[in-house]
């Protein structure tokens, strides 16, 4: 019997990574009988996956559409990577249906860690995908808080903003920083709305701050980009400086965030002021891994 034409491609990705393994690679007994095709036959793909045979080789044939409920035992069958298992289920025409993995923990990368150090009297973040503080150096350290002493459930841009009154009242425009900080966590979050962990911070703050519930309710959004900050900080005064922030290319959904000054201007030598005083006393470049 011919087989049925297959326009989404999908049996033929079926087939392809049938024959990318091996019965050892899935734990499958290995018998002494030959092989007469190089990787998994279908009636063990259907095996793993738990399924007729029937309905998958009528699947890789094209002859049936794949229900939403065997892609998830499928992917695991075939030992499908992230990046494999969207793609399958795309194929199949089923993307929202694909489940959520659970994401690992945020990690800053050498290079970037590297690169806060250089920065020198640049105050700089990394934050995570919630805004978390991911990692820091001793000139953002100097400019806000000693983020070390604060403990790692805290450690978070926006919980700062609304709920240390220290980092809340260096900003001089409080109001317009924090709007924007809700806005950037709606974009940050944009596909991780499910996420316990965001839900969890929503809802403490949503809880505990009036302003934040209704900004949140604003569904307004910002990007990375660009901006200028107002401070007053306790031991030099007032500061207005450059704000930028970078997306990690990493699709990590890290963001790098920069503050800088004019050359020469009050501010530019109030962060001078700044490092030489106290920036001994944080060390390197920080993050979480480090032991805090």
């Amino acid at each position: 019997m011919k087989p049925a034409s297959d326009p989404g491609g999908l049996g033929s990705f079926l087939r392809a990574r049938r024959d990318q393994l091996t019965p050892q690679e899935c734990g499958l007994p290995v018998t002494g009988s030959p092989r007469r095709v190089p990787g998994l036959r279908r009636e063990e793909v259907a095996l793993l996956a738990s399924i007729s045979v029937d309905y998958y080789i009528r699947l890789e044939r094209g002859q049936v559409p794949a229900s939403a409920s065997v892609l998830a035992p499928l992917a695991r069958a075939l030992r499908l990577g992230e990046d494999q298992e969207a793609y399958l289920y795309e194929l199949a025409g089923r993307s929202g249906a694909r489940p959520r993995r659970r994401k690992p923990p945020q990690q800053v990368r050498p290079a970037v860690r590297r690169l806060l150090e250089q920065l020198g009297q640049t105050p700089a973040l990394v934050l995570g995908r919630h805004l978390e503080i991911l990692a820091w150096n001793p000139a953002a350290a100097v400019l806000y808080t000693d983020f070390g002493s604060v403990p790692a459930a805290g450690r978070n841009y926006v919980r700062l903003m609304f709920t240390d009154p220290a980092f809340r009242g260096m900003h001089l425009d409080w109001a317009h920083d924090a709007r924007d900080t809700v806005a950037a966590l709606r974009m940050a979050a944009a596909t991780d709305l499910g996420d316990s962990g965001l839900a969890r911070l929503v809802g403490e703050l949503s809880i505990q701050d009036q302003d934040f519930r209704t900004w949140w309710a604003e569904q307004r959004v910002l990007g990375a980009g660009s901006g200028t900050k107002h401070y007053r900080h306790p031991l030099v005064g007032d500061l207005t400086l450059d704000c930028d922030t970078w997306d990690s290319p990493d699709g990590s959904g890290q963001r790098l965030m920069v503050l800088t000054a004019e050359p020469g201007s009050p501010s530019h030598d109030a962060l001078r002021i700044l490092s030489s005083w106290t920036a001994d006393s944080f060390g390197p470049a920080r993050t979480p891994e480090d032991g805090l």
